[in-house]
This record gives structure tokens, sequence and C-alpha cells, in this order.
């Protein structure tokens, strides 16, 4: 007698849905683990169960018996070896923003005196170190520091990365418009295609990063250079006027109109009044009576 096979399924628009649906989940998977020694533990896992797929195919029952006590185990193991990959998931999930729904970090004048700063700590060569908050909480970070909740200004963060006070280690929180906290310690990223010669300061920048949605702001204290981290990615060496951009981008703040920059003339980065300087010294000049 004839033995049929089975017959494939009819493709319903169910199914085409199903079937992406799946692919996409697979895809932010492997999103997740590329490049971090979490992808290198998954391949560990797909060969164990490689092998002993092909035990039972080939008959190895020595090799089947000592993988048979090894592989009910694997989602345990998926679960401890991944946690921090499977909370990153879970965050990025909760922070999309539907129906336009959600709100992040705000506040011209703010931003403004961070920069302010920013800049003449990187002109002294002052290492820093200050997280803007946007969704997603940073308040197990913040209670690892002091507390301050006071009002952003650039004076206050001067002093509280000036070189030998105790404030100096560690970084600044900021929620919205407010100092959360100063002096906190943040996860270090472990993935490993970064650079060796990144310090602890900037892998703390971009460790906070991938857990979180927040936007890290980092000045060496060897070269002055300003880096932006976000979403696991550092960008190094950039001007004040990209600094602002990639913030503006990060929080999805609108570019101000012309009449907005008037009302706020401190949001102007300081590198850009030097352009204006040999102009307007020789407007001085016209004004004065001959």
């Amino acid at each position: 007698m004839k033995r049929m096979l089975p017959s494939l399924p009819e493709l319903t628009l169910t199914g085409i849905v199903d079937i992406l649906v799946v692919a996409f989940l697979v895809y932010q998977a492997l999103m997740v683990v590329r490049g971090t020694r979490a992808g290198h533990i998954l391949i560990g896992i797909l060969i164990m169960v490689l092998l002993y797929a092909v035990s039972l195919w080939a008959g190895l029952e020595a090799l089947r018996s000592v993988l048979a006590y090894i592989v009910p185990y694997l989602g345990l193991a998926v679960i401890v070896l991944f946690q921090s990959e499977i909370r990153r998931t879970l965050a990025r999930l909760g922070r999309k923003r539907w129906w336009g729904f959600g709100g992040g970090f705000r506040g011209p004048e703010s931003v403004s005196e961070i920069l302010l700063a920013v800049e003449q700590l990187a002109a002294q060569k002052i290492g820093a170190l200050i997280v803007l908050e946007r969704d997603i909480g940073l308040r197990t970070f913040i209670e690892s520091g002091v507390r301050l909740e006071s009002l952003i200004s650039r004076d206050l963060l001067l002093s509280i990365f000036k070189p030998g006070l105790p404030l100096h280690d560690g970084s600044v929180i900021v929620q919205k418009d407010r100092i959360a906290a100063a002096a906190c310690f943040l996860p270090l990223t472990t993935n490993p295609t970064l650079s060796s010669t990144l310090g602890t300061r900037h892998r703390a920048a971009i460790g906070i990063t991938e857990e979180t949605d927040c936007l890290s702001v980092v000045v060496s204290e060897e070269t002055g250079r300003i880096s932006v981290a976000a979403f696991g990615e550092l960008h190094p060496g950039l001007s004040v006027p990209e600094v602002i951009e990639r913030i503006n981008r990060h929080f999805e703040v609108q570019r101000p109109s012309p009449v907005y920059v008037d009302a706020f003339a401190a949001d102007i980065p300081l590198a850009l009044e030097s352009t204006h300087a040999p102009t307007d010294a020789r407007s001085a000049d016209r004004m004065k009576p001959s």
C-alpha cells in the first residue's frame, strides 16, 4: 500500500500574519544578542540541541544519555544567562510610544544649562558623565548616589564635577528639569566589540543606555572630547551643536524657530557666538565717535 505524504496546510491570510509575527520576533531576538557575549552562548546552546537531535537519529545512546540530563534544563539556563537581554527587550517593548502616548525629557532652558557646563568642562578637560532620563525610570540608579533634587544650573554641574570634591566620581542623573542625584553608580557595558581604550566613564555611559532609553553625555578628562551614548552606541568627538542635534533627535524635540531662539537666547551654543565676534567688534568701532 502506497504511503500518503502529509499535505501542506492551505496558506491563508491568518497564516501569513502568523509567519510574519514569528519572523519579526526571531529577528528582534537575534538583534538583541548580536555583537554580545550572549550571541556566543546562544550558539553553544543550539549546538547542544543539534547534538541531541543527531544522537537520537544516529542511535548514539551514550551521547543521548549524557545530553538527556542537560537538555531539559536549557530553558532555565536561557532565563539565567539571558536575563539582561530579556530585561532589555521587555523594556524596549514597554517604551514604545503607542498611539502617540508617552513623554520624555523637555525644557530648552535645562538643555542650555547642561551644554554650557559641558562646554566649559571640555575646555578644562574635566571628566563628567551626565545621564538624561527619558521614558524608562532610573530610580534604581538614583538611589545608588546622593539625592539632590535641585534645579539644573551650569554652576551646580561645574561644582559637582570639580576634581577633588566628594561628588566628582560617578554620574549625574537628570530627570526632566531637575538634577535628581549625583555620584551615581551605573552598569558597565560588556560589549566585546567596543574598543579596549575606552575608560570606565565611557563604558558606564554605554552600559546605562543598553538597559534603558536614556541618553548619556560624556566628557573625557584625557582629551576633553564630548561624546554622546544612546541605545548602546557611543558617538565620540562631537561639537556642541552636534550634541544639541542628538539630544533633540533622541527626545523628539522639534527644532526651535527663530522667534523661539530669541525667546531663549541661552540655547545658542557658545561656539556659535565666536563667529559673530568680528561683526560685533566692527559694529562697535562704527559706533565710536570720530
